[in-house]
Parts: structure tokens; sequence; C-alpha cells
């Protein structure tokens, strides 16, 4: 099984602090939070090589950080021939970039490079053998005017995504999509037809929506906290909170 991070987007939100930084590699709680991510990553046995994706204008950022690094992975940093934000990929365009230049054809876990949560992956990993299909990581805001931010997820009984929309104006749950995902091989070709047919290389959450009238994807919620890194006041209630956990050993 290989993971993927993505970490191609050039957070103008963020400015000034990533004019000349990715956001990946802020620092939250005394870390690159990016280390929050690779900690989880490391203790799967499951998972072989962890694959960093970024864009050309990061590349020395990425290359210095890992230097620096100490991972038992094989870990492996792809940059897409982006400099700017008018020429990005976007994040499913992005993935098809690294699925046909590494010829990816297995289980990937994808994981938002500024997305961090409480939940051990050995739980995802679980739901998803169980589950036998691909699967979104979900967090219920408990909010519908909240949920209207992300994209948000309508699950069965089954826990299985029967309704997926970005960023509604009236959404169908409070259960929204976290940006950390498991794709079955035949999820990972799925990535390729749907670029290929010219459907949108921009959020995920359009690919979801697409996958989910083609092939069982099912929702795995979990709970704890977790932050959705994307401005100045997420990136400060993060650093405070890990800081705190920082100091009391955790």
């Amino acid at each position: 099984m290989k993971a993927i991070i993505l970490a191609g987007g050039y957070a103008k939100r963020l400015w000034p602090l990533t004019k000349n930084k990715p956001k990946q590699l802020l620092s939250v709680g005394g870390r690159p939070m990016i280390e929050y991510i690779m900690e989880k990553l490391e203790v799967q046995e499951e998972i072989d090589k962890i694959m960093i994706s970024s864009n050309e204008k990061f590349e020395q950022n990425f290359k210095e950080w890992l230097l620096g690094y100490k991972s038992l992975k094989d870990i492996e940093l792809i940059f897409e021939p982006t400099l700017s934000e008018k020429d990005k990929l976007g994040s499913v365009g992005a993935l098809g970039y690294l699925i046909k230049k590494k010829n990816i054809d297995e289980e990937l876990m994808i994981i938002g490079g500024d997305n961090l949560f409480e939940f051990a992956l050995r739980n995802l990993i679980n739901y998803y053998r169980e589950k036998k299909g691909n699967v979104v990581a979900l967090y219920d805001l408990r909010s519908i005017q909240k949920a209207q931010n992300y994209g948000v997820a309508k699950v069965d009984e089954e826990m299985r995504i029967i309704d997926f929309v970005e960023k509604p104006k009236n959404p169908p749950s409070t259960l929204v999509s976290t940006a950390c995902y498991m794709l079955s091989p035949e999820g990972v070709r799925s990535i390729l037809t749907y670029l290929d047919k010219g459907e949108s290389p921009d959020a995920i959450g359009f690919f979801i929506k697409w996958l989910i009238k083609r092939e069982k994807v099912f929702g795995f919620v979990f709970s704890g906290r977790w932050f959705d890194i994307g401005s100045l006041e997420s990136l400060k209630e993060a650093d405070l909170i890990y800081s705190k956990k920082k100091e009391k050993g955790l």
C-alpha cells in the first residue's frame, strides 16, 4: 500500500507566511505540520512508501525539510510542473499526474497535508478492509452553517455515501469530508478515467461525487479534534492546542 500526502497548493489565504514557504511546513506546536501526518503513517506496517506531492515552486523547501527528517519508510518527493496558482493542476489533477508518473495500480491512502486529526490511521485501514470499498474520512461538524464551507456527504444505514456535494448552500447533512481517503485499485484507476473524460481536476469532492455513482464509497466517521488549516485563525488555534499537548507530553 502506498500513501500520498497532497501538498501542492499555494495557500494564498495564508500570505505572507506561505509566499515563499509551503503551508505544510509551517510550524504547529513547534514542528512542521506535515510531521504529525508522517508520524501516523510511519507506524502503519502495510504502507511501504510515502509520496509527497507538491509543486516546483516549493521543491527546495521540501528537499531541505526531508534532509533533516528521519524516517523508517521509503519517502519520495514528486513535484508537479507548476510555479503559481494560475497553472496548478488541482488536487485530482495532481493525483492523476502522480499515478501516471509512478504507474500506481494498487491501494492508496491519500491525505491532505494541511489536515490534522487525532484518530489512528489503523482504524481507517481496518474499516476499509471491513467495507471492501473506497472510504472517505468524515467529521460531524454538527452545524449546517459550518458544513456549507466543505464537501458534504449523505450516508445510508450501511454508511455508504449516497450523495456528495461540494460547498452546498443547503447541506444534506453535517458530515464533511476531511481530505483523508482510502482508494481500492479500481478507485485509483477511476481517477485516470475521470480525468480522461474531462471532469474537473480541482477539489477531490467533485471526483467523489462522480465515483459514488460508479463504485461503493463508504464514510468513516471519526471523533476527536480535527483541523483543516486554511486560514490564519485555524493555524493559530491548531498551534495553541498542539503547543499545550506538547507541554503536557502528549
